[in-house]
């Protein structure tokens, strides 16, 4: 159904959590409140969910969740110790990223996340503010866009791709998702079987636009000095790209702090490390990616905040 949205690794991800019926929760990314509903029926009277989107229409949509022990904030989730520090809350027991565009942001053609429709090139996921993906292409020298196709969409043929926008946009602003498509096509000469030439470049625009991975990079760090000790992060990735920040900085944060070489510290002195990681990355079963094609790709990773 056009507009729907399935949470994906909804079971997973929030038993991941390891739910405190009393405790205070943070959904960093509430798209259609999936994974908040499925939060909320695991906390008591006494429990306390926030959730975050700096989307509007989700902001608007959390407004049929009637529930005095939820709140929400149209914020972006680089955003979170200020809205944390703003509500008067301090520590949380856990937070929950969900990653990447919604099923509604790519159904709903006005957004211009989407080839699948000829509409206006907008791919801001936050609509109240920010520079359109078209706004940006107008201004955008062509070694800038070779190198957004290039690092965000891991395209191959992102020379050829920039060097055919900068020429289009000498004769017409290039404004629609349709004429993007278009001019990407014709740049691509060879495309994986079953995938559109433009796949690749809708995504790393998509994720230049909104400043994805760098969100995502201010917000890890935000989580762990949030969490309570025992507190829980869990990340659903989409992508390569996503997935290899939050491996590399659970991975991290959950090693001792390294000390300089030959510093006269015991073993048991050290400082202990902030996180440790709780079990194997979690992949969506045969099921669900039958029933939801768009959760083949996802990853969910979780650490624990360790005792303090």
């Amino acid at each position: 159904m056009n507009g729907a949205h399935a949470s994906v690794l909804l079971v997973e991800s929030v038993e991941a959590l390891a739910i405190r019926p009393d405790g205070t929760y943070v959904d960093a990314t509430f798209g259609r409140g999936g994974h908040s509903r499925a939060i909320l029926e695991r906390l008591s009277a006494a429990g306390r969910l926030l959730a975050l989107d700096r989307d509007p229409a989700a902001v608007a949509a959390a407004a049929a969740i009637d529930d005095p022990r939820f709140s929400i904030e149209h914020a972006a989730f680089s955003e979170l110790e200020p809205v944390l520090a703003r509500r008067g809350i301090g520590r949380v027991d856990g937070v929950l990223l969900d990653l990447g565009v919604s099923s509604p942001q790519l159904d709903d053609a006005a957004r211009g996340m989407s080839f699948r429709f000829d509409a206006p090139l907008d791919m801001r996921m936050d609509t109240s503010r920010g520079e359109t993906a078209a706004d940006w292409l107008d201004r955008a020298t062509q070694r800038e866009i070779e190198e957004v196709i290039r690092d965000y969409g891991e395209e191959r043929f992102a020379h050829a791709i920039a060097k055919a926008l900068v020429a289009a946009r000498g004769q017409q602003r290039v404004s629609t998702t349709g004429q993007l498509a278009a001019l990407v096509a014709q740049a691509v000469r060879t495309r994986e079987p079953g995938q559109h030439p433009a796949t690749r470049s809708f995504q790393a625009l998509r994720i230049h636009v909104n400043r994805e991975l760098e969100e995502l990079s201010l917000i890890l760090p935000q989580c762990v000095r949030s969490l309570a000790a025992g507190g829980r992060l869990a990340v659903i990735s989409f992508h390569s790209l996503e997935d290899r920040i939050v491996k590399h900085f659970m991975r991290d944060a959950s090693l001792p702090p390294r000390l300089p070489r030959g510093l006269p510290v015991r073993e048991v002195d050290r400082p202990a490390p902030p996180m440790r990681l709780v079990g194997k990355a979690v992949r969506p079963g045969p099921d669900e990616v039958a029933a939801n094609p768009r959760a083949r790709s996802a990853v969910l990773r979780v650490a624990e905040r360790a005792q303090r």
